[in-house]
């Protein structure tokens, strides 16, 4: 029972002194002249689950993980205002949601060594637009993933608007794409819009966010869970967000609504009973104070979530929060509970952040807690 854990605290601070080697500088992968961008990060997580049950309200067994996830990439500037790019990432190729491979248990299981190519995009970039087609990250602002996991990449195309307006700037931000069944898989389609106003008042900063987000099911998913590749979802997302400086540091307030708008009659929500065919709202409270942008940095934060069923498709929400779902593939929705998050930069480079989940699920017996805690390595 001891030996996973000294092997886990052994890795965390043999990762520290080799990323402590480099947080001077990081390190410079080409010359400063030419037209290709080299980047990438590593972390090495230690993860604990414990005094939690499943939906049928058995108690599992409490869980000590070492987690690790490497990403590299590079941007290549083609012309002017033409670029391309491209990364490959960790993860079991069955997941769209996580990049982490598990290399050390109490008993024994870890992952087999698995990459994802999860960008590959041509981008055009000449104010006041940026465009891209290929595969790419969420391109619609949001302050937290609990409607979309950043991980989750999407093919297809995108465009963005920046326009000046008043004090402040308007962006306009529309997409389309296919949806990821797995690391590799496509299942289904989204259509985003969003418009995006940002205005400083003082010191301080205003953002507000709307966007409408229709996700087209289609039979054939060979990875999600719960039919979320088959089902329809018509998202309304709203945000706000305030920043400040208070005694040198950033203090941020952010809010967040979700409301499926679908009418979903009994079928359409298989496998989950009729009764919830209007669980449909979602909501978020946030508050952040302090940041890890330079050596010494430090913050703290909070988060409150309530997640109903249907209020974001949970095959491509955070993966954070609980242990729910299956294997590779985890659901994230029907829960509530709250997030407490502290970190340290050790350097420009090196971050440590810890993070405590405490969960419950709205309809059933099911809940969770969950420690994390993550070495960062950014070069």
């Amino acid at each position: 029972m001891i030996l996973p854990r000294k092997i886990i605290a052994a890795g965390l601070l043999a990762l520290t002194g080799l990323a402590a080697s480099s947080a001077a500088t990081g390190i410079d992968w080409i010359d400063a002249n030419t037209n290709l961008t080299l980047y990438g990060d590593i972390r090495l997580r230690y993860e604990l689950d414990w005094d939690s049950q499943n939906a049928a309200g058995v108690m599992r067994d409490d869980r000590h993980r070492g987690r690790l996830r490497g990403r590299f990439g590079f941007n290549y500037k083609l012309a002017q205002d033409w670029a391309i790019g491209a990364r490959v990432r960790t993860g079991n190729s069955r997941s769209q949601q996580s990049p982490h491979l598990t290399f050390v248990t109490e008993d024994g299981t870890r992952d087999d060594l698995d990459f994802v190519a999860d960008r590959y995009f041509v981008q055009y970039a000449k104010k006041p637009i940026l465009a891209w087609g290929g595969r790419n990250p969420f391109p619609f602002w949001q302050q937290n993933e609990l409607f979309w996991d950043e991980d989750v990449t999407l093919t297809g195309v995108a465009a963005i608007y920046n326009h000046p307006l008043n004090a402040g700037a308007l962006t306009a931000t529309l997409g389309g794409f296919y949806l990821p069944d797995g690391g590799y898989d496509l299942n289904g389609q989204l259509l985003g819009g969003q418009l995006k106003y940002s205005v400083p008042a003082g010191d301080s900063q205003f953002t507000a966010a709307g966007a409408l987000h229709y996700l087209h099911g289609e039979e054939g998913a060979n990875n999600l869970l719960t039919r979320n590749g088959e089902r329809d979802y018509l998202i309304g997302v709203g945000s706000a967000q305030w920043t400040m400086p208070l005694t040198a540091r950033p203090l941020a307030l952010g809010a967040d609504i979700f409301h499926n708008f679908e009418d979903y009659n009994a079928a359409e929500i298989a496998p989950f009973s009729p009764e919830h065919e209007d669980e449909t709202l979602g909501y978020v409270f946030s508050v952040q104070y302090g940041q890890l942008k330079e050596k010494h940095d430090w913050l703290v934060g909070y988060y409150y979530a309530h997640i109903e069923i249907f209020a974001v498709n949970a095959s491509y929400a955070q993966d954070d929060w609980h242990r729910f779902g299956n294997g590779p593939q985890t659901t994230s929705s029907d829960f509530e509970g709250h997030e407490f998050r502290a970190g340290y930069a050790v350097s420009k480079f090196i971050n440590l952040v810890a993070r405590l989940y405490l969960v419950e699920a709205i309809t059933t017996r099911q809940d969770g807690n969950r420690v994390r805690l993550d070495l960062n390595w950014r070069f």
